[in-house]
């Protein structure tokens, strides 16, 4: 059976929360790599749904590195190499409904569930992996190069036609995120969008960004999995 339906899936704020097991990891490399005595980028640096190669350059102009490749290499290589200790080192998890969800969905042999995540790709499978949910997923778009969400998007989108010829009509894909920036960015792909309140944006702010469906979290599954159910091809919702 080909399939019919892509979820494309945001990690942190959406999937899991890591206790700021990323801010730390990058707050060290500013400090350890480039002798930049920095407390936290938090309130400096525009990171929430942002790309982690859009975070790296911002940090770069901030603290006047020179943005060199050079300089991106050093610092990327930087990050995943103390990624890790701050994961285990932080009370992290896995949010409400999540696993059921994943396994519900990966279940179903008309459905695909694909990652569309700022993080660069070495950080996520990371992340995944520390939490037990690197399986769900078969495909991906990540933040290594690409600055702009809405391309990630179109990335995530080729990806998964190239791995499936022939399926994943707009209508037909969901992007899920908990960011103004998910939400832009599956409006972009003509995509549907299904926001979540379990990061940093509360349900207003979400709400003023029109999204297809609005979640306070993912604690209950049956409400997510009759959404996808409630949209035909064209993106209308059944009767």
């Amino acid at each position: 059976m080909k399939p019919q339906t892509l979820l494309l899936w945001d990690i942190d704020g959406t999937l899991i929360w890591t206790g700021g097991a990323g801010i730390e990891a990058l707050n060290r490399t500013i400090r350890e790599v480039f002798r930049i005595p920095v407390k936290t980028i938090l309130g400096e640096v525009d990171v929430a749904g942002r790309t982690d190669i859009f975070i790296i350059k911002s940090i770069f102009r901030k603290f006047h590195i020179p943005l060199t490749g050079h300089n991106i290499h050093r610092f990327t290589e930087g990050y995943v190499e103390r990624l890790p200790a701050e994961l285990h080192a932080r009370p992290g998890r896995v949010l409400n409904g999540i696993r059921d969800i994943l396994e519900r969905a990966d279940a179903q042999p008309d459905l695909v569930q694909g990652l569309l995540t700022g993080n660069l790709r070495r950080s996520a499978l990371l992340k995944l992996t520390h939490y037990g949910i690197r399986r769900y997923f078969r495909l991906g778009a990540f933040g290594d190069r690409c600055e702009s969400r809405n391309q990630l998007a179109r990335n995530a989108l080729r990806t998964a036609r190239r791995q499936f010829p022939g399926a994943f009509v707009p209508s037909r894909v969901f992007v899920i995120g908990d960011t103004p920036h998910d939400i832009r960015c599956g409006q972009a792909l003509g995509a549907q969008t299904i926001a979540v309140a379990t990061g940093t944006y509360g349900l207003r702010e979400l709400k003023a960004c029109n999204p297809t469906a609005l979640f306070r979290d993912f604690r209950r599954p049956d409400p997510f999995f009759q959404l996808l159910d409630t949209h035909d091809w064209n993106g209308k919702t059944k009767s």
